[in-house]
Formats: structure tokens, sequence, C-alpha cells
């Protein structure tokens, strides 16, 4: 049977993982989800699978989401709206009690499972399950084609990784068509020879590491739900499955980031300074959107500034930044200097009666105080940095907790509205 470069995807549907508590990002989960944490100066992360879908045709997305989720919720409302004309729509589903269930999710496959309630109302033939915590770019209508071509019941996305990386990450092995043989979580060095994989055009073995991103016939997925006690998909779900079902890979050969840690997420973000960027929100074929604020231009006043994303809506003024993010709404005061580091802006402008008040009373006001060293850190959102403040961590602390401050892989993170007073020195 021929099919067309890119089936048609009014038979499938989306669904993104947005519920955990998120606590490897903490504390920039402290008072949000994953999903809605800020990425690249003005997006947030769930921007990343929803653009995916949309560019891949899917129209119809559930979000599911349990765990500090009311600014995802007001994220996804004020962003993704359709006309009346259309079927699409990106809706928000949360854990909620029911006769059957009093209690949170208990994984990702029990979010979905308790969510077909609601997601299995739709027409579909497939779905597609994202994770809410990933930066990378992928037309599903490809993965798609490769899952009907081979006739699955379960699509795994993969990345081919090398062997140092694949201790963290469930490696599967795959036969020569491509149909999943055997699946093993985060498995040690000493099996990593039973765990090789041959690709088409390769002459060397590849390891390949499942990125969270499945593809599921309706039927199989309703088959694979049914044991109550399987709330994981890469825990229980996916090992069950491979030796019952046609599961089979798609192997992906783009850039694909899991940005679920504080050190990986950082990394993500520095990443993105560089002049030629591993993964780009500038593709004027696939842009990555996000809620339209209509904000001013930056105004940037006598500043040294290299390698850095200044996001709209900023004041800054005599500083000096390099290798920065700056996001949406900052306020950057004269003689700070900043350099590897995220800067994640603010929600709000305060009035001239607001800084005047708060001076009153010794508060510095929303931003980054005059003369302030600010290196290797992610300052959060409204987060008020005072004058001649130091955040260095020059004791090389790994992991430690502080006044209105943490410390998590190396790098310093000051909490969102955490207050800073002058002179500190962390």
């Amino acid at each position: 049977m021929l099919l067309a470069k890119h089936p048609v995807m009014h038979d499938v549907i989306g669904v993104i993982l947005g519920g955990g508590r998120g606590s490897r990002l903490f504390p920039l989960t402290l008072n949000r989800s994953k999903p809605a944490v800020p990425i690249g100066g003005k997006y947030r992360i769930i921007d990343v699978p929803v653009s995916n879908c949309l560019h891949s045709e899917i129209r119809r997305i559930y979000v599911l989401t349990q765990y500090q989720s009311e600014s995802l919720n007001k994220h996804i409302a004020n962003t993704y709206k359709f006309d009346i004309f259309s079927s699409g729509f990106v809706a928000v589903v949360a854990a909620e009690q029911t006769e059957e269930h009093s209690d949170w999710f208990q994984g990702t496959a029990d979010a979905v499972r308790r969510s077909m309630r609601h997601v299995g109302h739709e027409p579909w033939d497939d779905i597609v399950i994202l994770s809410g915590d990933q930066l990378y770019r992928m037309d599903f209508r490809d993965m798609l084609r490769t899952h009907r071509a081979s006739r699955a019941d379960a699509t795994i996305a993969m990345k081919d990784v090398p062997p140092a990386q694949t201790a963290g990450l469930g490696i599967m092995r795959t036969d020569r068509s491509g149909r999943v043989v055997h699946f093993e979580e985060k498995p040690p060095a000493e099996r990593l020879p039973e765990l090789q994989s041959w690709l088409p055009g390769r002459t060397q073995p590849a390891y390949l590491a499942s990125m969270g991103i499945y593809i599921f016939r309706r039927a199989a997925l309703e088959e694979a739900l049914a044991n109550s006690t399987h709330d994981d998909f890469g825990r229980h779900v996916i090992p069950a499955a491979v030796p019952r079902m046609r599961v089979h890979a798609h192997v992906h050969e783009g850039y694909w980031e899991d940005v679920g840690t504080i050190g990986s997420y950082f990394e993500a973000n520095m990443a993105l300074t560089s002049p030629r960027p591993p993964f780009s929100f500038w593709d004027p074929r696939q842009p990555i959107y996000t809620h339209p604020r209509f904000l001013p231009a930056t105004k940037i006043h006598a500043c040294e500034i290299s390698e850095s994303l200044i996001a709209e809506g900023s004041f800054i003024q005599k500083a000096h930044i390099e290798r920065s993010v700056v996001g949406i709404r900052s306020r950057i005061d004269e003689g700070a200097r900043i350099s590897h580091s995220l800067i994640l802006g603010a929600d709000l402008y305060e009035s001239a009666q607001d800084v005047e008040r708060l001076e009153g009373v010794g508060t510095p006001r929303i931003g980054i105080g005059a003369d302030s060293i600010i290196e290797h850190a992610i300052v959060d959102k409204n987060a008020r940095v005072g004058r001649g403040v130091r955040i260095r961590n020059d004791l090389g602390a790994r992991e430690a907790d502080g006044a209105n401050h943490y410390i998590r892989d190396g790098i310093v993170v000051v909490p969102k509205n955490a207050v800073i007073p002058d002179g500190t020195v962390i």
C-alpha cells in the first residue's frame, strides 16, 4: 500500500502529560507546574509540544494537569484560541474526583486512563502521547507514517544516544525491521552489549533511548490501560506491551533535550545564546507559538551585551550582560553585571507609586538592583534583587537551601517573588 508523504491527521488526537509535581525542577516548580516554567526568554515549556502538534496538523489537543496548574491553565486559555468554524482546541483536563477515584493521578498511564472519560468522547483512530518537559521539533506526521506503514499497535519515538548516556534512560532493542523486541529501564553498563540495535545504513550498533513520545492505536491503548495497576508508560505499560503487541520504533534524528532538571533546563537555555544554537525558536516555517502580550520594545541604554537573548518589554541601563537570557519585563539597573544566567523577568510592571511605597519600607523593586553581580544563576519571575547583591556560589556548593535561594546542580536559583536585600552575598 502506498502512503502519501504526510497522512491526513483528522483521525489523530494529541495528549500532553503536564501533571507531574516536577520535583527535579524545584524551586522553579514551587508555584507552577513543569510545563508552565518559562524558557527562551518569552515562552513556556508547554508551547513546544503544542506547537509541534499544530505544525503536524494535530488540531485536537488535551493537556492533562493536576499540580500547581493555575498558571498553566491561564496560559493555555490566553494563547491557543481557534475560530468558531474550526473543530480544533487545546483543552485542559485536570485531575478530578469521581465515584471511582478520589485521589491524584498515580503516573503517566494512570493520567491517560482516567482522562479517557473525556478524551474517549472524541472520534480518533490514533493518539499521540507527549511529555510536557522536552525541547525539540518533530513532525508527528512522519512518526504516524512509520506507525501505519509498520501496522504497529504502538510506536515509540527513539533517539540514538552514546553509551555514556544510557544509564539514565529507557533503552530499547529492535530487530532489523524496527520492531521493538526488548526494553530495559536505566540499564547498567554490563548490559549494553545485549541492547544494541542495528539501523539501516549504519555500520555501528545504536543504543536507542525512549523519548517518552508514543503513538497508540485506539484499541491497543484501551487494552494497554485495562490493567489498573499499570500506572506509568515507561515502567509498566511499554514493558508489558513489547512481548504482547506489535511495538515499533521511530528514530528521531534531530535535537531533543529533556529539560526536567535544573541542570538540563539551565544548559538548554544557555545553548540558545550560541551563534548557532542546536535548537532555534527562530524557524520561520515552524515558529513556537506563545501568548501574544503586546509588550513594547526593550529599551537599552549604554549597555555592553554579548551572546544573549533579551525579551521584549525590558528596561536595561548601563549594565554588562554576557551569555544570558533576559526574560519579558525585566528591569536591570546601572552597574549590574550578569553572566551565564537566566533572568526570567516579571509578570507585571510596578507603578511609580508602588516603587515609592516599597522604597519607604526598604523593599527593593522588582528586577536586578544597581551594582549587583549575578553569575551562573537563575532569577525567577518577580524576584526583587537589591543593590550591590552578589550571587556567584563562590563556595561551589552543589545542593543547598538558604534564605530566599536554593542551589541545585551547582546553580543558584532565586525563586519566584523572592526578596534579596541590598548587599546580600550568596
